[in-house]
Parts: C-alpha cells; sequence; structure tokens
C-alpha cells in the first residue's frame, strides 16, 4: 500500500488543464476581440470566487464585504497611474500589496465579531471605502473618472495589441490565484485550515493558532482581491463609485458562483463560474427573468446538492482533480486478495 495525493484521474486533468492552458494562451490569434472580453470576464469572476471560497469555504470567515477589496483595487490603481504617473505595470503590483496592508487593520478590526456580526461588519466597511472614494474629486468624486487614452496606449501598441494583454493579464491572474490557494491548501496553513473549517474547537485543542491563521489568510485575501479589481477596471477604463463598489457584481455574484459549485473545494467555483456564465448569456436579455432564474438555480442547488454541484460529484465518484486530500493506493487490490484467501 502507499499513501498519495494524487490519483490517475487527477493527473490526467493536469495534462488536459495545460494543454487547455495552452490553447488559452494562444487565444488572442484564434478569439475574436468579444470572445477576448468574454473569457478575460470569465477569468476575473473565477479568482474572485476562489478567493471568496478561501475565505469562506476554509477559514470559516463569511464575508459579504469583498467589494470593498475590488473597488479599492480599482481606485488605488486609477489613482497611482493618473495622479502619481506610476506605470500600468509597476501600478498593479503596487495596488496589491496596498490592499494587503490595509487588509491587516481591517482584519484586526472586524476579527471581533462573530457569526451574522462579523458578516455585516465586512458590508459595513465596504461602504465606508465607497464613501471615501465619493469624495476623492481628482478621481471625480461620486461620479467617477475615465482613464485617460495617453496612459491607456502605454498598455501596448495598437488596439489589438492591448485586447491581448488585458486578456493574457486576467488568464495570469486567475491561473496565479489557483495556483496560490492550491499551494496554501497542501502546505501547514492549508492543513490547519481544513481543521479549523471542520471543528474550530478541536484545531484549538491540536496547539492551531486560530486567529494568526484566519488572520494570514485574510491578509491574502484581500491583497490578491485588490489586484484583481485593479485588473477588472484596467479592462472596464472607467470607475465609479457605484460600480466600484457594487454588492451585486462583486459579492453576491461571487458567493451564487461559489454556492452552487461547491463551497470548500477548488473545482467548485470554477464549475460554479461557468455555469454562472452560461446562465448569463442565455438568459442575460430576459431581464428580471434572468435573476429569477438565478434564484431558482441556487434554491434548487441549496435543497437538492448542499455542498454544490461538484460536492455532489465528488460524493458519487470520488473525483478530485486538485489532489489536496491523502489516500491510500493498493488498499482495494490488498482486500481483493485477502478475501481470495
Amino acid at each position: 500500500m502507499q499513501v498519495t495525493r494524487t490519483s490517475p484521474l487527477s493527473q490526467g486533468a493536469m495534462m488536459i488543464g495545460l494543454l487547455l492552458l495552452i490553447g488559452l494562451v494562444a487565444a488572442p490569434w484564434w478569439a475574436g476581440r468579444a470572445d477576448l472580453r468574454l473569457l478575460g470576464e470569465i477569468f476575473l469572476y473565477a479568482s474572485l470566487a476562489t478567493l471568496w471560497n478561501l475565505l469562506a469555504g476554509y477559514a470559516g470567515l463569511v464575508s459579504v464585504g469583498q467589494q470593498a477589496y475590488v473597488g479599492l483595487g480599482g481606485y488605488a490603481f486609477f489613482a497611482l497611474t493618473m495622479l502619481f504617473g506610476v506605470p500600468i505595470y509597476l501600478a498593479l503590483p503596487i495596488a496589491a500589496v496596498a490592499g494587503a496592508i490595509i487588509s491587516a487593520p481591517v482584519a484586526a478590526l472586524i476579527f471581533r465579531l462573530r457569526g451574522a456580526y462579523f458578516a455585516i461588519g465586512t458590508w459595513v466597511i465596504a461602504e465606508v471605502f465607497r464613501l471615501v472614494a465619493a469624495q476623492i474629486p481628482a478621481l471625480g468624486g461620486g461620479s467617477g473618472a475615465s482613464l485617460p487614452a495617453d496612459i491607456v496606449k502605454t498598455l501596448a501598441d495598437g488596439r489589438d495589441a492591448r485586447e491581448a494583454v488585458a486578456y493574457w493579464l486576467a488568464l495570469g491572474i486567475a491561473v496565479a490565484v489557483l495556483a496560490a490557494a492550491f499551494v496554501v491548501l497542501r502546505s501547514r496553513q492549508g492543513i490547519a485550515l481544513m481543521a479549523i473549517r471542520d471543528n474550530e474547537l478541536a484545531a484549538r485543542s491540536l496547539g492551531i493558532d486560530i486567529w494568526r491563521t484566519k488572520f494570514v489568510t485574510y491578509v491574502m485575501v484581500g491583497g490578491l482581491t485588490t489586484l484583481v479589481g485593479a485588473l477588472i477596471f484596467l479592462q472596464k477604463l472607467r470607475i465609479s463609485p457605484e460600480a466600484a463598489f457594487s454588492a451585486n457584481d462583486w459579492t453576491a455574484f461571487v458567493i451564487f458562483i461559489v454556492v452552487i459549485g461547491g463551497i470548500g473545494t477548488l473545482e467548485g467555483p470554477i464549475l460554479g463560474t461557468l455555469i454562472f456564465f452560461a446562465l448569463r448569456e442565455t438568459m442575460a436579455d430576459l431581464g428580471t427573468v434572468y435573476l429569477i432564474a438565478l434564484g431558482a438555480v441556487a434554491i434548487a442547488v441549496m435543497l437538492f446538492a448542499p455542498a454544490g454541484l461538484w460536492g455532489l460529484i465528488r460524493a458519487k465518484t470520488g473525483a478530485e482533480l486538485f489532489p489536496l486530500s491523502f489516500r491510500v493506493v493498493g488498499l482495494a487490490a490488498r482486500q481483493a486478495t485477502s478475501s481470495k484467501d
């Protein structure tokens, strides 16, 4: 017998994923401009869903205010490029660092709250960020601002090249977020997170520093969410307080994605993102019917598959595309041999 995390299915999935990634990297040469924008949006939503899932599905921090960091990323990026003349490619990592730094005192404050109070606290923080952003006249105040054309042109030469670069940045952050979540969850930090998720009292009795583990996770997610926010508004080229700190766009839809895909799994947010965009692209023209359909899907999944669609698939097949848990290889064969004897 051998204890391992990988399986033939996960190895095959990684090979298929690598081939798919190569095809996606080459998308600017085979996809149209509208397709690139749609794919970029899918990657950014998948990144937000993976990060929210890391908070709620593993650290047990159910935040309904992650739009705070999306908006912070957008405004930090616009301020750095428009007001301070920082090049685009340097402004992006600076925005991420700023988000991580700002999330540290925010975490120290809201970690004093528990349960529903914590969730409400995250929303209040997001509203405070929105009100502050609306008071910045240099960035348009409450009406917002557009990224000047001379700054946009520094991204690349030519419109097609700029579309390709924006697409590659979105793809890159999606791969980076997924890889970071995978590495973290396979580390000691990840084991501690899963122990906290399963039983916080038992985790504390085993010597796990629960506050520190949650704090590190929150700061990491805050920094990466800020970077995703900067990329979102680099694609949009315009920002306003209402759009940047929209609870509906950057939190409600993200929660929907994670819930239907499967909370507490790496595969769930990816599956949920694909389902969400499939529904949006086919039903968005139906107005309120589209939102009703989203609600009906969410209710159906919560009733019949509380662990999400990927949780249902994993329960029936044992499939795990991103191997996080250990499994015993050769146990079935040994049991079969023992039964024959």
